[in-house]
């Protein structure tokens, strides 16, 4: 399982949030909560029986589902974009 670096942490809240300081953005948040879904999918493709952390995963989609519902009723433009660069939706 492959963990977020501060680097990487560093270079998605630069490329979504604006800078490395603004962590609090919406898009920041989305962005950081699909990487780290994709990073967990990934393990648990290996580790089928990997309840917990299967818990941990429903727990972050419907966080983000959450985001992303409250940025589009605020910014629907944005959240277009966001969707388009993440490649969350079809």
């Amino acid at each position: 399982m492959s963990y977020l670096t501060v680097e990487k942490k560093a270079n998605i809240f630069k490329e979504f949030g604006g800078s490395e300081k603004n962590t609090g953005s919406i898009e920041a948040q989305i962005a950081l909560l699909t990487e780290r879904i994709t990073s967990i999918s990934a393990h648990l493709k290996n580790n089928k029986k990997d309840f917990s952390t299967n818990r941990g995963l429903m727990k972050m989609v419907g966080q983000r589902k959450r985001l992303l519902s409250y940025l589009s009723k605020t910014n629907l433009s944005g959240y277009r974009a966001l969707i388009e660069k993440l490649g969350i939706r079809k």
